[in-house]
């Protein structure tokens, strides 16, 4: 429906317009060359002669005639069923007729079609018997080149491998083509300049159109070579804004623009020769392009659905998309799963979970029994072997769902036939039941199933689709009894879409159809396997030597079914939905110095729960935060003080604001008195750098770490160092704090966790620390975070791995070598979901936590060395001392302002978001304020 919408407005209304023809007259790889004006020549006995004014079209398998008057069919003859072909007269007149027609061709054939007579779409009719038709031509000059063409084309047609009619078809085509190029004077200016020009063929649903590509410096141009439907389509190339490649018959030929960003369908689809001129035009439209929106990985897509940016039709569009599916190739339709099993109840009952299709099996695997039968068959098959005899998804079913809106689709696809009545899209839950129960049937649904247009349900062209067993015309679809209207089941069926339980599940039915359960031993484990010729690899092409082996496997792809790109390689990453999101504090805020008291525990929470405290609350504080961070761009600088002799490498500051501690490769630790704008203390624990601090509970200690392999405690109001943590065999990089346990890196290769005292008890205790756990890593560790429960860990190496822990087992969750270099920065989201780190590579990475996915990637063109972010937002600082802010959702910087002299080396912001303090390798630190 999505490709009929997007046909042009002077095409929108060809079922009712005096222009009849349409490339779906043609057979499926067929080819449309030229049209003469032409009368089709009549007669009563040998002296009454009438004459039929239309057009003669040349197509490499047939020969259609188009008459002028509506009232008359459009004729169609196979050339394979012509028996003699040639200029009327030649070798005395024909038979049928007394005298010779000047400029006349005649064509004896045994069948011809008759079709859309008055201009009603219907089934085809077909004479079959020995006739003769004459086509007189306007211009009879062209009757000689007109029958050659003719007399070739039949050489094809009746060659007896089907192999070597299409080599033979395609020399034709391609000696057409090469025999002409693209009419410049077609430009729209002539001030254009010509970049590129190559042959190719605009694809459209079951039909292609050869012709000629050019680009300009302003403009994309597609003559088709027999000027149908228009003599050019132009596309401006300010107008794109997304451009993909695309495999077209599973190879990597095809080329899709659009000029909007959330139209289903494309605004040209190209199919090309050569793999290199596709990728050609693609670079050139790409880089040329002000406004183009870069592809994009299915991972970038999938930060924004998961924290619900996007709705979940909106990420099966683009699942789809980046898949290669697309409405003008209906052997890669966008594919959409059942959601809802009930198609019997008064209501639909959103709330109950019964109501919905278990989305964690493919449609074949619903039914128990017939699933039994199935593997039964898949166990006694020889290789390569395959559960199911058909697929989810090919052009018969996308036609079978739109019959009524493209009945001309179908005729082209069925050879001039409608299906049998009992087989059409008669009802929803016939049809439902079917997808259960049929031996051969496991289609999926289109997104026409999700949209806002009904006409695909309703019979408004009042087609004669036939009469089932029963007696009944086939009309309308019959919708379930939940539905009051075509409108309310789109409706309903949207919000079922969009319901809780398809939010939580979803990610189920894309591990089957996009992800990790497509292929392999995954796939036979979740009964999710195809023929293999539909998959992506499943057959090499251009390996074939044998032309009919190859045409037969091609024709198969095409309609039999193609599975989608496979997009991701590992579990998919669940929804965030709004049951799951927590009120926590951000752990980047911090995260070293969280310390509510209901996370003085170590048991882990769940990845896809939080506590019922957590569940609902919202306070003051939260407003605050979401307020400053959708005001970030507004960071303006308030004072720098330059208190270190070398880069500043950690920044804590006291619970009232008022005291600042910093630490620097200069081995000092400093107090700094932010009301009186005065250095306070300076302390030395050895002779090497110190790398960063912390302020535990109650603003009494400050630890520090140091290259010297130790942790130091600093008592502020003793003002000396009260303890001495000697634990690692090589310098310590990074220490956090949460719920009395201390967690240090180092570049020995460990992360460990210690337990603390707390604070408030005697000064005889505090000298005990107790190794609990030794997190091993193969290199040193550079960088380590803790999400807001503390259950959760994270450390970058110097190799570039990202490193997940669950603290609670003290063992490895996921290992992602995301990097190519030395990972600057880690952090969780405020909802642990995430796992952010930086690198030197200039790499920002998102990583989902529950699965280990790298669901996303930006890169800078220098490193970012330190961040904090909101779980939408990033606040980084950068090598050349700019603070940049990122929009992750939407994979871009969207901001710079400029900070420091060098580095920007850390940083630390405030519970509320509202205050911010960097410290960098200019041995400055920076006060920052959010002004709104």
């Amino acid at each position: 429906m999505a490709f009929i919408r997007k046909k042009p407005r002077e095409q929108q209304l060809q079922l009712y317009s005096r222009e009849r023809f349409s490339l779906l007259l043609l057979n499926l790889e067929e080819y449309y060359f030229e049209q003469h004006t032409a009368n089709h020549i009549q007669h009563k006995g040998n002296r009454n002669e009438r004459k039929i004014r239309g057009s003669l079209k040349i197509c490499s398998k047939s020969v259609i005639f188009e008459p002028d008057a509506i009232s008359q069919p459009i004729i169609k003859i196979p050339l394979r069923d012509c028996i003699k072909i040639g200029k009327h007269g030649e070798n005395g007149a024909s038979r049928h007729f007394a005298k010779a027609v000047p400029g006349g061709i005649s064509l004896i054939f045994s069948q011809v079609y008759f079709i859309k007579e008055h201009n009603i779409v219907a089934p085809y009719k077909t004479e079959r018997g020995t006739m003769e038709y004459v086509f007189e031509l306007d211009v009879s000059g062209k009757v000689d080149d007109v029958v050659e063409t003719l007399l070739q084309l039949h050489r094809a047609s009746c060659l007896d491998k089907l192999g070597d009619q299409t080599a033979m078809i395609t020399a034709i085509l391609q000696s057409r083509l090469a025999r002409t190029s693209f009419d410049k004077n077609r430009f729209q200016s002539v001030s254009e300049t010509l970049h590129m020009e190559c042959k190719a063929e605009m694809v459209t649903p079951l039909v292609t159109n050869p012709g000629h590509v050019c680009v300009t410096d302003t403009t994309l141009y597609f003559q088709p070579l027999n000027g149908y439907p228009t003599p050019v389509v132009q596309i401006t190339l300010q107008d794109v804004r997304r451009i993909y490649k695309r495999r077209h018959g599973l190879m990597p030929l095809g080329l899709e623009v659009f000029c909007t960003e959330d139209d289903l369908c494309s605004d040209i689809y190209l199919k090309f020769y050569e793999p290199q001129d596709r990728d050609d035009l693609y670079f050139y439209i790409a880089t040329y392009l002000e406004h183009h929106v870069a592809e994009r990985s299915a991972e970038s897509y999938t930060l924004q659905w998961q924290r619900g940016h996007l709705s979940n039709y909106q990420y099966l569009l683009h699942l789809n998309s980046l898949a290669d599916r697309s409405c003008n190739d209906l052997s890669q339709y966008p594919v959409f799963p059942w959601v809802v099993s009930d198609y019997s109840s008064p209501e639909l009952d959103l709330s109950n979970p019964g109501t919905f299709r278990d989305l964690s099996k493919p449609v074949g695997a619903l039914n128990k029994e017939r699933l039994e039968r199935l593997l039964a068959r898949y166990q006694e098959m020889p290789e390569p072997k395959f559960m199911y005899g058909s697929h989810y998804s090919s052009p018969g079913y996308v036609l079978f769902y739109l019959v009524r809106i493209a009945p001309e689709y179908m005729l082209c696809l069925q050879n001039g036939r409608f299906d049998n009545a009992d087989r059409m899209f008669n009802s929803i839950a016939e049809t439902w039941k079917n997808c259960l129960d049929g031996a051969t049937d496991f289609k999926e649904l289109i997104p026409e199933f999700y949209g806002d247009d009904v006409s695909f349900l309703i019979n408004s062209l009042k087609l004669d689709l036939g009469k089932r067993q029963g007696g009944q015309m086939v009309d309308d679809v019959k919708l379930p009894p939940w539905a009051r209207s075509p409108e309310d089941f789109l409706r309903k069926s949207r919000e079922a879409l969009e319901s809780s339980y398809v939010s939580e599940h979803l990610h189920e039915w894309i591990d089957l159809v996009f992800g990790y359960k497509q292929k392999g031993g995954d796939a036979v484990g979740a009964h999710n396997v195809f023929h293999p010729l539909t998959y992506e690899g499943g057959v090499d092409l251009n390996s074939m030597e044998d032309p009919d082996e190859k045409v037969a496997v091609l024709t198969q792809i095409l309609e039999f079914g193609q599975t989608p790109k496979q997009l991701f390689a590992t579990p998919h990453p669940r929804r965030i939905t709004p049951r799951f999101k927590s009120g926590s504090q951000p752990s980047s805020c911090n995260a070293s110095t969280a310390d509510s008291p209901e996370r003085r525990r170590l048991t882990r929470l769940p990845l896809d729960a939080v506590s019922p405290g957590e569940e609902s609350f919202e306070d003051l504080t939260e407003e605050s935060r979401t307020l400053a961070w959708s005001n970030i761009t507004k960071l303006q600088l308030y004072e720098q003080h330059r208190i270190h002799k070398e880069a500043v490498t950690g920044i804590a500051v006291s619970c009232n604001g008022s005291s600042v501690f910093t630490t620097s490769q200069d081995s000092t630790l400093k107090m700094f008195s932010k009301e009186s704008k005065m250095l306070q203390r300076s302390i030395s624990f050895s002779n090497m750098a110190l790398s960063s601090c912390l302020l535990l509970p109650g603003d009494a200690t400050v630890i520090s770490s140091s290259w010297d392999n130790n942790v130091y405690f600093y008592s502020v109001a003793f003002g000396r160092c009260q303890d001495t943590l000697m634990g690692h065999d090589d310098a310590v990089s990074k220490i956090c704090w949460l719920d009395s346990r201390l967690y240090s890196a180092s570049w020995d290769s460990t992360v460990k966790v210690w337990s603390g005292v707390p604070p408030e008890m005697s000064a005889a205790r505090r000298h005990q620390f107790d190794l609990l756990a030794e997190l091993e890593h193969d290199v040193g560790v550079d960088t380590i975070s803790l999400n807001a429960a503390g259950t959760l860990l994270v450390s970058g190496t110097r190799e570039g791995t990202v490193t997940i822990w669950d603290l609670t087992t003290a063992t490895m969750l996921h290992q992602i070598p995301c990097h190519s270099g030395t990972i600057c920065d880690t952090a969780f989201s405020p909802d642990s979901r995430h796992v952010l780190s930086t690198g030197e590579d200039g790499c920002l990475n998102i990583i989902d936590v529950q699965t280990g996915m790298l669901i996303s990637s930006m890169t800078s063109d220098e490193p970012q060395r330190c961040f904090i972010w909101d779980g939408n937002s990033v606040l980084s600082g950068s090598q050349s001392g700019e603070l940049l802010i990122w929009d992750l959702l939407g994979g871009r910087s969207t901001e710079r302002i400029r900070g420091h002299a060098g580095a920007v080396t850390c940083m630390w912001m405030n519970e509320q978001c509202s205050s911010v303090i960097t410290g960098g390798e200019d041995r400055q630190i920076t006060f920052w304020k959010l002004q709104y």
